[in-house]
């Protein structure tokens, strides 16, 4: 298949609001790849250059973007079509070098390929280079789009994409072997599952009805949540995003594979960066540990990590997922020999669980999880099955500025630029959000901005420092991005506050405040 044709359709669904038109075009356009096209032609539909489960990243910066956007078109009758495996062969080429002089080998395969690219199809490959394709298709409806295009059902299609978590192999094996070959997957080692998640709640009363007066408690650890895969003397770690992460983490791979019982398991667990006073550092610290892939002794020197096992998903050549909660993590209890094990206890009396809350706040941890004794294991759900049980920060910011929205989104302000007070009578950026308002809210919000605007780039609408929004957040970080010197992790807005005006918001010396406030319980480096 043309590059031509993949753009083409890139243009037809962001100008399709019908969920059913999106789902038929991205269907007819799956049809028509071959074998050899499916696996790139939907990682590129997803908006991504490589699938799911390919770890190669492109890792070219903005430089490279600016350079590449430059590069001239060649003339037309000289110019070969580009097809989508020339496109997968030129990322290939790009995230395959490495060493001494990869940075001119990457911007030399970039620009081969802008080269090859027409007017027609450089928007969209420039897009797919940014994994930002705004075409308004989620993996819902690719997921609807595989089962029309291969007429399986889509329950069916549904239940292999929670096993692989990778959409592109999911269409491969739809499109080459039908609904037989969906039918026969199943979990299996090494391919990571999609995390089972969770629902947020505050009140313990609502946890203990809907799991029958009595719920697991454990720490909500503000760490990084990991899968760990084993099979004999092999060991592999993939992070909640489905990334492999196993070079980065040494010490855990080394548990996994001298201080944990079974011949083969798949556990899903939380990582932890701590300080020498056994408190954890914040989540910040610990991804700088999660992207170093050189000099790993010293990043472990700097950054320890710990490791608190949560659940069993697979135990020596048997899947656990549909054995209820209390069975798994007696499995895995067995298996951890009482060590590294998350904190937990199992309580339906609502004063034993709000203390237990206080002791994990004051351990530096974010909350609890409350779990279900007799839930199974079901990646990808959020459900009342799990909840998480966190108090909320707050703060009160005034919106700058608004981006356009895409997708189910496309026509409205939907990801608002957030700032607070500076010490000088103007505004610090905190971050962004889209989080927390409802659609009636968006359409709402999208009018009142409009009238407030003073300027116009025609991604980004600036506007008069007017609105003033509530946002809660789980974590202050230190920040180069912004002028204030710190982000919101997680931003979210919980109330537009119209009692309240630009005066009256959260100022950066109590931003600041705040920040430092975190060391109470956080270690830091």
């Amino acid at each position: 298949m043309n590059f031509s044709d993949f753009a083409s359709l890139c243009y037809e669904l962001e100008k399709t609001p019908s969920r059913l038109a999106k789902i038929a075009a991205a269907a007819d356009y799956l049809r028509r790849l071959e074998p050899d096209e499916i696996r790139p032609g939907v990682a590129f539909l997803s908006g991504r250059p490589f699938p799911v489960s390919d770890p190669r990243t492109l890792d070219i910066g903005p430089g490279a973007f600016s350079h590449a956007a430059k590069v001239p078109e060649i003339e037309t009758s000289a110019r070969p079509s580009l097809t989508i495996k020339d496109v997968e062969d030129s990322f290939a080429q790009i995230a395959e070098a490495t060493g001494k002089g990869s940075r001119e080998q990457k911007y030399a395969r970039l620009r081969e390929l802008v080269e090859m690219a027409s007017t027609h199809e450089r928007p969209i490959l420039f897009r797919l280079l940014h994994n930002e394709l705004r075409i308004g298709l989620h993996d819902g409806l690719i997921q609807e789009a595989i089962a029309r295009a291969s007429g399986s059902e889509l329950k069916i299609v549904r239940r292999a994409a929670l096993f692989l978590s990778d959409l592109a192999e999911v269409a491969s094996i739809a499109l080459t072997q039908g609904e037989a070959g969906l039918r026969r997957v199943d979990i299996k080692l090494f391919i990571p599952l999609l995390p089972m998640l969770s629902e947020l709640s505050q009140d313990f009363e609502e946890i203990f009805q809907a799991h029958n007066r009595e719920t697991a408690l454990e720490y909500k650890y503000d760490g990084a949540r990991v899968q760990i895969h084993k099979d004999r003397e092999q060991t592999r770690i993939w992070s909640r995003r489905l990334t492999e992460v196993t070079q980065s983490l040494p010490e855990i791979i080394d548990v996994a594979r001298n201080h944990l019982q079974g011949e083969s398991f798949i556990l899903d667990a939380e990582v932890i960066a701590t300080g020498s006073d056994g408190r954890p550092f914040p989540f910040q610290d610990l991804m700088r540990r999660f992207r170093r892939v050189h000099d790993i002794e010293t990043a472990a020197g700097e950054i320890p990590l710990s490791l608190h096992l949560f659940d069993c998903l697979y135990l020596n050549g048997r899947s656990l997922i549909d054995e209820p909660y209390e069975a798994r993590w007696r499995k895995l209890s067995e298996i951890a020999g009482g060590r590294h094990l998350a904190s937990r206890k199992i309580t339906g009396d609502k004063n034993e669980a709000e203390s237990y809350l206080k002791e994990s706040l004051a351990a530096g941890h974010e909350g609890l999880m409350a779990k279900a004794l007799t839930s199974p294991y079901m990646p990808g759900n959020r459900g009342k099955l799990w909840f998480k049980v966190k108090p909320a920060e707050t703060i009160d910011c005034v919106i700058l500025a608004a981006d356009r929205g895409s997708g189910r989104r496309r026509g409205w302000l939907s990801n608002y630029h957030l700032a607070v007070a500076d010490n000088a009578g103007g505004y610090a950026p905190v971050g962004k959000t889209f989080k927390g308002l409802t659609d009636k809210q968006f359409v709402e919000m999208t009018t009142r901005l409009q009238a407030l605007q003073t300027d116009d780039n025609g991604y980004t609408v600036t506007v008069r420092p007017e609105v003033v929004v509530e946002v809660a957040y789980n974590e202050i970080q230190h920040s180069p991005q912004y002028s204030s010197g710190f982000a919101l992790r997680f931003a979210r807005i919980t109330r537009i506050r119209d009692d309240k005006s630009p005066a009256q918001i959260t100022t950066l010396a109590e931003l600041r405040s705040l920040y430092e406030r975190q060391f109470l319980t956080k270690s830091r480096r």
